[in-house]
């Protein structure tokens, strides 16, 4: 039989494997087991008792948001705030883990919680350096030591930072904590807010109000020293004043023109005109001589009547009366042949038409003529004084300008300070975009239960022990059994005598 035949015979008659095959060989090595188990369990005591029950650690939590915003400098004081909603980025977060892990606020932890220590070592008496030297030194290796125990992480899907430390005193790991948070805040408002604000802007605002007060004292001053109180609504008055004096001027101008133009036609018309004509004519017998005449012809038709009742046609005074008849009824007849022309006349209507008129209208020249020569000299007077109120206005304004923008000035630097005001109240009161959301305290009871410590190193001990005997077992060369020397060996075993004690 060769050699691959009887290893696979040797397997293939290989028994089942047992319980008690299994545990045989950490009885076999009790020892290692027991040792090991001792040396684990010691070990873990140790550390329960001698490390976690003496050591306290100190956490703290800081919130990093957007809730405050610095003021920004601006013309517009109704500006004057950020906007406020933005998002906290991972790189903001990164940021202040890195500022909290700074060396320079390390330093001055271990400087103030002591962690150099106070007393000289036993090694510090063999070194031969500076007592300023070792102790820069021995600061140093504390700050190293603090930025190795020091434990910063950044939840994700959060803006909260934990930051804990771990001492063998609470106060100390306290201490830690407490005075990085306070040396955080403080360097985090000086790293957001520039110092001396406040008495910057505190300056210009009283510098501002002292040229706001120079400016309304010379407005005041100028409005005494003119007389004038608003040049600029008098010169808008006076100017409309001056837009309705040219108007009329010219008004007046062209009532001129015309006045001349109609008194030159009225004299050429009254040069064709008759001063008086006609009003009446009528042609008229002499009816009142007629009347007379034949009062006389019957007068002395009667006293012929009455001659002739006495005397004898003959008689001298009947042909003298007969006579005066006959002349008389001649007058009659010459009188009714005669006729009389009875003209009327009186002044011509236009003739006095045009006279009145040109009366009239000379008279409104003169008055129009005066009336120009006036408004020409107050035009003159309120071009003059519009050049006056011109200057004055200009000298106002600027005045008001000048006054304005100190009084925006004074406005804007007031409320900035006011602004540094609150801000510094609320760096008093440690109000930023970052916040300590848990403060550290003193822990009372140990990071670690010292039982809990030695409950894990118990099974750590049962484990250990096992693992050691199956090694101790493993490597282990001598033969346990006839199986194995017959499987290793391929030699038949012909007889076996069980170890006994001696």
């Amino acid at each position: 039989m060769d050699k691959f035949s009887a290893k696979k015979s040797a397997t293939d008659e290989m028994p089942v494997l047992t319980l008690r095959d299994v545990v045989s060989p950490l009885f076999r090595k009790k020892r290692v087991v027991l040792a090991s188990f001792l040396a684990i369990s010691s070990v873990a005591t140790l550390v329960a008792w001698g490390w976690a029950n003496r050591y306290y650690v100190s956490t703290m939590q800081v919130v990093v948001g957007r809730e405050r915003t610095e003021p920004t400098v601006s013309p517009q004081p109704s500006a004057a705030l950020q906007d406020t909603n933005k998002f906290v980025t991972t790189d903001d977060v990164a940021s202040e883990v890195a500022l909290l892990q700074g060396r320079d606020m390390l330093r001055e932890v271990a400087q103030a919680c002591k962690l150099a220590g106070g007393g000289a070592s036993f090694w510090g008496r063999f070194d031969s350096r500076d007592p300023d030297a070792k102790k820069a030194a021995a600061l140093e290796g504390a700050t190293k030591a603090l930025a190795g125990g020091l434990k910063v992480d950044a939840q994700k899907l959060s803006h909260v930072i934990d930051l804990s430390y771990g001492s063998s005193s609470p106060e100390t790991a306290a201490c830690v904590l407490q005075t990085l948070g306070k040396l955080y805040l403080e360097k985090h408002l000086r790293l957001q807010r520039p110092a001396g604000a406040f008495d910057f802007f505190a300056q210009e605002t009283d510098k501002y109000q002292q040229a706001l007060a120079e400016s309304e004292n010379e407005l005041v001053n100028f409005s005494k020293t003119e007389g004038i109180a608003a040049p600029d609504i008098l010169r808008t008055d006076l100017a409309s004043e001056l837009i309705g004096a040219q108007a009329k001027l010219h008004h007046t101008r062209q009532a001129i023109a015309a006045d001349k133009m109609r008194i030159e036609n009225i004299k050429a018309q009254m040069a064709v005109t008759p001063a008086r004509s006609s009003t009446a004519e009528a042609a008229i017998s002499a009816n009142l001589l007629l009347d007379q005449l034949h009062s006389t012809l019957l007068a002395a038709q009667l006293k012929r009547t009455q001659l002739l009742m006495k005397y004898d046609p003959s008689f001298p005074l009947v042909k003298e009366v007969e006579e005066e008849i006959a002349q008389t009824k001649e007058a009659i007849a010459s009188a009714e042949e005669a006729k009389y022309v009875n003209k009327t006349t009186d002044r011509d209507a236009t003739f006095e038409y045009l006279r009145q008129d040109q009366a009239k209208t000379e008279a409104d020249l003169a008055s129009e003529e005066a009336t120009a020569a006036a408004v020409e000299n107050t035009i003159r007077s309120m071009q003059s004084e519009m050049v006056s109120l011109d200057v004055k206005a200009v000298k106002q304004s600027e005045l008001l300008r000048e006054a304005k923008a100190n009084e925006a000035n004074y406005l804007l630097y007031l409320d900035k300070r006011e602004q540094e005001r609150t801000s510094d109240a609320l760096d008093q009161k440690r109000i930023a975009d970052v916040a300590i959301a848990v403060p550290p305290y003193v822990p009372v009871l140990p990071a670690h239960n010292p039982y809990s410590v030695m409950w894990v190193g118990f099974f750590l001990a049962v484990l250990g022990g096992i693992i050691a005997g199956y090694l101790a077992e493993l490597v282990d060369p001598s033969f346990r059994t006839a199986d194995e020397v017959a499987e290793i060996l391929n030699i038949p075993v012909l007889a076996s005598v069980p170890r006994k004690a001696a």
